[in-house]
């Protein structure tokens, strides 16, 4: 059924870039044997909206695309679904692989919801249902006509991102291909997560004063900090109040040039869910998950490894590069903790969960305090970002794409970043010592 989602998704790009939309949403709509009401709920999914089957449906959804809001819900259960694959133990496969147990069940009729007010719109639920009954909303379609206008528009890519669209496929020729897209620009993710690292440094020498202190990194993961919010929030208190790498991209870009828009490229639906919170709205403008850029550049001829690179100097370092997968903020954070602070960097000790069972399992033993560790890392997916529900590799293939990657990286540790550093000073940041400085370091932060 996903194969068919992705297959509708690639006619509909093709057809709103040509011009042609409503002629192919109509020729949809021709085939008898669709249930139309569902088509409706998987088309609208697919453009990024909600709009209800009637007899004005193609209108009101062009409508809908031009008028994008993007503070809706990201995952959403077509209203029909029955529950059918209730297992012995009284679970649907979509209840089973829910973190946060934000999905319901009536058990008068086997009626399955989802509960919006506790549901993180990490997407875990969507890989699981056996019908294709539960999409997220794919963003592309608005976004589209800003990258026809040619309104200054940058990707930021995830960490993750490497070997993605093929395993020769360089990062300079994605640069290529995403201005061939309609984008102005295209910037490495790991550059902010560099800026969070020094973050992360300065706090863990603040959090940690002794063998007994400890900090949580709230970098990378909104599963991660979605279920210390809501599940352990009694934990709130030793995490790091650092945005997440993605949302300091925006941030950062944006302050420094304020008419542009930033649109995230990586493997997770859950960054969806995080750009629509409440106070990290308008960071982000759009979310693209690696699968769904394959899908765009299939529709519109464009193939990566064919393409001539667009050469960049070289700016993030290898720390920043690692975040992409398990352990590579611990490595990141560990490294600049020995440059900056040599007498902490003696108690560190890191501890590193991946998975929803092991996030789980370590967040219960910091509670009991189970756990000798005082930097604690954890990522919702296994492998870390490689592991995402949208990456197009194997998270081992993943993981080894993005090592060689660091490995070759001119810059090892974030500290010796002089690009960064000439950004820094234009946030009017200039030393490790306005990183302690709660007024300079706002753009870097948010509320637990």
């Amino acid at each position: 059924m996903r194969d068919i989602y992705r297959d509708i998704f690639k006619d509909l790009v093709k057809a709103y870039y040509e011009g042609n939309f409503s002629a192919k949403v109509e020729d949809l709509f021709s085939h008898e044997k669709f249930d139309k009401n569902k088509l409706a709920y998987v088309v609208s999914c697919l453009c990024g909206v909600e709009v209800d089957f009637n007899e004005n449906f193609i209108k009101n959804l062009e409508e809908a695309i031009k008028n994008y809001n993007p503070a809706h819900k990201v995952v959403s259960k077509f209203s029909s679904c029955s529950g059918s694959c209730l297992k012995e133990s009284g679970e649907t496969l979509c209840q089973k692989s829910c973190p946060i147990n934000a999905i319901l069940r009536i058990p008068e009729d086997n009626h399955v919801y989802i509960n919006d007010e506790l549901c993180l719109d990490c997407g875990m639920c969507i890989e699981s249902c056996p019908n294709g009954g539960i999409l997220d909303k794919v963003e592309f379609l608005p976004l589209l006509d800003l990258l026809k206008s040619k309104s200054t528009v940058i990707a930021a890519v995830a960490p993750a991102i490497v070997g993605q669209f093929g395993e020769n496929v360089t990062i300079n020729q994605l640069r290529t291909a995403f201005k061939k897209l309609g984008f102005a620009d295209m910037v490495e993710v790991a550059f902010f997560a560099d800026m969070l690292t020094l973050k992360e440094a300065v706090e863990y020498d603040n959090f940690v004063k002794n063998e007994r202190d400890f900090m949580i990194t709230s970098c990378c993961c909104p599963m991660w900090v979605g279920m210390l919010k809501r599940v352990y929030d009694d934990l709130v208190k030793y995490v790091s109040p650092s945005v997440s790498p993605m949302i300091a991209s925006g941030r950062v870009l944006k302050t420094l040039n304020p008419n542009c828009k930033v649109v995230f490229i990586g493997p997770c639906i859950a960054k969806k869910g995080e750009s629509k919170e409440k106070d990290l709205l308008g960071d982000i403008d759009f979310v693209l998950t690696f699968t769904e850029v394959k899908d765009i550049f299939d529709s519109l001829g464009i193939i990566p490894g064919k393409l001539e690179e667009d050469l960049s100097s070289e700016y993030a370092s290898k720390g920043g590069r690692l975040y992409g997968r398990t352990g590579g903020v611990s490595i990141a954070v560990g490294d600049a903790i020995e440059r900056l602070f040599p007498s902490k960097y003696k108690l560190l000790k890191t501890a590193q969960a991946h998975g929803v069972r092991e996030c789980k399992d370590i967040l219960e033993k910091i509670k009991s305090r189970e756990v000798s560790a005082n930097f604690i890392e954890g990522m919702g997916c296994i492998g870390g970002c490689v592991g995402g529900p949208k990456a197009i590799l194997k998270k081992e293939l993943g993981k080894e794409a993005i090592d060689s990657f660091a490995d070759k990286s001119e810059i090892k540790v974030s500290v010796d970043s002089n690009c960064m550093k000439e950004v820094l000073s234009q946030l009017q940041i200039n030393s490790i010592e306005d990183f302690k400085d709660k007024n300079k370091i706002e753009i870097f932060e948010r509320e637990f």
